[in-house]
């Protein structure tokens, strides 16, 4: 550890290699200890958080991820679609709540059958017209590229009438994990790794701000995952117009892949090359991978401003303790989340802009709260 310990001090790059290293190592107080340096060089002691409300309009989705527990056919038990009337109601419920007023409105769902590009255009501009002053962050790449195909429209110009609508910036879902054999297994039907990146560099030209994540725990391998983030810093370096980036620990409850893989300890794929295995493929991850993965993607992606541990998925007190290793922002109130649920988190639905104030207080941090695009809120 001790040449990668004199880069990050020095402020030199990491490599692929160095990044595996960090994966690698049992030495998580010190990979925790970089992270944290490299951390308070970027936004010295602050710990952001946001007032935000998710709306998911639909579960209908025409592709049928292995690993998404929240998708459902048209006409499936449980599916729901909502009208854009009932979205407005339900914002309007929600402003009306105790943890009013809201910063932010984050929409993402399924890829609708049947809804038209248009539907998703009246979405916006009437959001937007009874709730001015709310940021929209909405529609991951998957939905733009598909709200592409189904317009007719380039992606840029897809784009352009989002944005003329309300759009403000995107999310960073669906990146998954880059590597074509792990996007097979994971979701085949799904827009490609680099389909992906092509829809974020056109909405940075585009001059709209989003967001990156990455998929981990389920059947790849560290090297997988270096890859995955060298990719988002290589395209973050073209661009700088990644905001954050969003490591999502996979939840196997109620999915395709988990029910196929469970148990088998190492998949097929990872026996054929022992370099980096991770154990236990498809169940929850652990803790102490979940803090090593924000610490390496802290010090590895050292062009992003912000890495966010989001509570929802890593639950209230280990994103807490990812302040500590690399993490400066825990998203936020979030009121009404569908998607990891679905997949079994434990984690509550909802939290008050307190409640984030006083965890980010006991981690001795100091609480922030930010906009839609990391702008203080005094």
């Amino acid at each position: 550890m001790q040449d990668i310990n004199d880069k990050i001090l020095s402020g030199r790059r990491l490599t692929k290699e160095d990044a595996l290293r960090l994966f690698e190592t049992d030495d998580i107080f010190t990979l925790g200890k970089l992270a944290s340096h490299a951390a308070k060089k970027k936004n010295g002691n602050k710990a952001y958080f946001i007032r935000n409300i998710h709306i998911n309009p639909t579960n209908i989705c025409v592709n049928r991820c292995k690993f998404c527990a929240f998708s459902r056919s048209k006409g499936e038990e449980g599916s729901y679609e909502l009208s854009i009337e009932e979205i407005i109601q339900k914002l309007h419920r929600f402003t009306h709540s105790p943890i009013h007023p809201f910063t932010e409105v984050h929409i993402t769902g399924g890829l609708h059958p049947d809804w038209p590009f248009e539907y998703y255009l009246e979405m916006l501009s009437s959001i937007k017209k009874h709730f001015p002053k709310l940021q929209i962050k909405a529609f991951t790449a998957t939905e733009i590229e598909y709200m592409s195909r189904i317009s007719g429209k380039s992606v840029f110009d897809t784009l352009t009438a989002l944005r003329k609508h309300g759009l403000d910036t995107m999310p960073g879902g669906g990146a998954e994990i880059f590597d074509v054999g792990v996007r097979n297994q994971l979701c085949p039907e799904k827009l490609s790794s680099e389909g992906w990146l092509n829809v974020m560099e056109t909405a940075h030209k585009a001059g709209i701000k989003t967001n990156a994540t990455m998929l981990y725990g389920h059947v790849e391998t560290y090297a997988q995952r270096v890859d995955h983030l060298m990719r988002l810093r290589e395209l973050q370096d073209r661009t700088g117009g990644f905001q954050a980036f969003i490591p999502l620990a996979y939840h196997p409850k109620n999915t395709e892949l988990g029910v196929r893989v469970q148990g088998s300890g190492f998949s097929k794929r990872q026996k054929t090359n022992p370099q980096s295995l991770i154990p236990n493929p498809c169940h929850n991850t652990s803790g102490i991978d979940d803090l090593k993965t924000i610490a390496v993607s802290r010090l590895v992606l050292d062009n992003f401003a912000h890495i966010k541990a989001y509570w929802i998925m890593l639950g209230e007190k280990l994103s807490q303790l990812a302040l500590l290793f690399g993490a400066d922002d825990i998203d936020g109130t979030i009121i009404e989340e569908k998607i990891t649920h679905s997949a079994g988190a434990l984690s509550g639905n909802a939290m008050t802009a307190e409640q984030l104030k006083n965890l980010i207080k006991k981690a001795g941090k100091i609480p922030v709260e930010r906009d839609s695009f990391y702008r203080e809120i005094k």
